[in-house]
C-alpha cells in the first residue's frame, strides 16, 4: 500500500512515515510540507528508501495531484483550517483520511475554530454531515482521530464498555508531561510536546461532557482531580482536568450517563495556568501595545514557547489512567486502562509522537489493508473492536507501548 503524510515534517508527522517505511506491506510514503530542505531532512532522518517527497503547500494545487498517487492519506497538520481542507480534498478524490486532530470531524467544535472554513450555506454541523455523506458516496474510510487522545483513549474506553455487561460512566484521562527532571526546570511544570497554540486554545473553550444522562457544556479545566499513578514501577501524583480531547463519545455512545476526558498534568501546573487566565493573558481580545494591536494570548505563546522547548537530554512522558463503571454478571464492574510510555533516547522520538504517531500509522495501514471496512466518518471507538482491538493493542506492544487493563467485579455491592 501507499500513504501520503501531511505535516510529515513535524515531530508527530516524521514519527507516523518513520513507523510506516518500517513496515513490508507499505510500499511508498509520501511527504508533503512547503520546505524542500525540511522534507530532505526528514527523509535522511527516517533512513529510506520508500519515503518520496513532494515540496508544495498542504492547502495548494499540489496536493490534489499528490493525493492520486496514494490510497490512504494520514493528517498530522496542527490546526482545524488545513485538517478540514486536507480531509475534503482527499474525500472528494475517493482517498482514505487518518486524522489525528483532537476534533469529531461530525460534529465540530463551535469555539475558537482556527479558521475552520465552512461552505457558504452551511452551518459546522451541516459540513459534518455533508462530509460523511461524501465520505460514503466515494467509498471513503475517514478514520477520525486517532493518535493518544483522541487514538488510544478511545480505543480502550471503547472496549471497556464491551467488557461490561452495561456501562454507565466513562472518564478518560490522558496527557502528555516533561519527565520529572524536565518539570522541575520548566515554567508551568510543561513541556511543548505538540501545537503550544491548540494547548493553549483547550484551556480556554466550553466542552461537551455527559451529565447524570445530559450532555452539558462546562468550562475547559474545570473538575480537576488529583490522584496517585502506582503502575509499569511508577509511583507519583498527578492532576488533571476536563478538556475537549475526545468529543466522538458524546455521539457514539449516548447510552452513557456520565463521560468526560481530562488532561493530565503535574501538579502545580493548572494553578499556573489559572494565574495566566485571571490576569487575561490567554485572552484573544486585541489589545493595543504602542499603536500596534496584540493578542494577548498570541504573545503568551510566544514568549512561553522557547522556556517549553525541550532542552539536551530532556525527555517526555505520556500517561493514561482511563476508568469505565457499569455492571458485570449483576454486580458493580470497573474497568481501567493504564499506559506510561517514555521518549525514546535510541531513536530520539518522543513519547507524545510515539504514541500519537505510531497510533496513527496502525491505523493507515489498517484502513490500507481493508481491515476497517466501515465507510464514513468513523470514530476510533467504532473502527478497532473485536479481533482488530487485540491486534491494535498487540501492535503496541511490539513498539513497546505497554496499555494494562484491570477489570474490577465487587463482591459487595460497590466499587472504590
Amino acid at each position: 500500500m501507499k500513504i501520503l503524510v501531511l505535516g510529515g515534517t513535524g515531530k508527530i508527522g516524521a514519527a507516523v512515515a518513520w513507523d510506516l517505511a518500517r513496515e513490508e506491506s507499505v510500499e511508498a510514503v509520501g511527504l508533503v510540507a512547503r520546505s524542500a530542505e525540511a522534507l530532505q531532512r526528514t527523509k535522511r532522518w527516517i533512513g529510506s528508501e520508500k519515503i518520496v517527497l513532494h515540496p508544495g503547500d498542504v492547502a495548494g494545487p499540489g496536493l490534489e495531484q499528490a493525493l492520486g498517487e496514494y490510497e490512504v492519506v494520514v493528517i498530522a497538520l496542527p490546526d482545524r483550517r488545513t485538517s478540514y481542507r486536507a480531509a475534503h480534498q482527499a474525500i472528494v478524490r475517493g482517498v482514505h483520511v487518518v486524522d489525528m486532530l483532537e476534533e469529531y470531524h461530525r460534529r465540530p467544535d463551535p469555539y475558537e475554530t482556527e479558521g475552520l472554513e465552512v461552505p457558504a450555506g452551511m452551518t459546522a454541523e451541516e459540513y459534518g454531515d455533508w462530509l460523511h455523506r461524501e465520505a460514503l458516496r466515494n467509498e471513503v474510510t475517514f478514520l477520525d482521530g486517532i493518535g493518544f487522545a483522541p487514538g488510544i483513549s478511545n480505543i480502550t474506553v471503547g472496549e471497556g464498555i464491551r467488557r461490561l455487561d452495561h456501562a454507565v460512566a466513562a472518564v478518560a484521562r490522558v496527557g502528555g508531561i516533561p519527565n520529572k527532571a524536565a518539570a522541575a526546570r520548566h515554567p508551568l511544570r510543561y513541556m511543548v510536546t505538540w501545537a503550544f497554540d491548540h494547548v493553549l486554545r483547550e484551556y480556554m473553550i466550553k466542552v461537551q461532557v455527559k451529565k447524570d444522562g445530559q450532555v452539558v457544556e462546562v468550562d475547559a479545566l474545570t473538575d480537576r482531580e488529583t490522584f496517585p499513578f502506582r503502575q509499569f514501577g511508577v509511583d507519583e501524583v498527578l492532576e488533571c482536568a476536563i478538556t475537549p480531547g475526545m468529543p466522538s463519545f458524546i455521539h457514539t455512545r449516548p447510552e452513557l450517563r456520565d463521560f468526560a476526558e481530562k488532561t493530565i498534568r503535574w501538579p502545580g501546573h493548572y494553578a499556573a495556568v489559572d494565574v495566566l487566565r485571571e490576569c487575561g493573558l490567554l485572552d484573544l481580545d486585541p489589545v493595543h501595545l504602542d499603536g500596534a494591536a496584540v493578542a494577548p494570548r498570541e504573545f503568551t505563546a510566544r514568549v512561553l514557547s522557547p522556556r517549553l522547548r525541550p532542552g539536551p537530554g530532556e525527555g517526555d512522558v505520556c500517561v493514561m489512567w482511563n476508568t469505565v463503571r457499569g455492571t458485570k454478571a449483576g454486580r458493580p464492574a470497573r474497568v481501567d486502562y493504564y499506559l506510561w510510555d517514555e521518549a525514546d533516547p535510541v531513536t530520539g522520538i518522543s513519547a507524545m509522537a510515539r504514541v500519537t504517531g505510531f497510533a496513527a500509522a496502525i491505523g493507515a495501514r489498517f484502513v490500507g489493508a481493508g481491515k476497517i471496512r466501515k465507510r464514513g466518518i468513523v470514530a476510533p471507538e467504532d473502527a478497532i473492536v473485536g479481533d482488530l482491538y487485540s491486534e491494535f493493542i498487540a501492535e503496541l506492544a511490539r513498539r513497546e507501548i505497554a496499555v494494562r487493563e484491570v477489570e474490577s467485579i465487587s463482591s459487595r455491592g460497590c466499587l472504590p
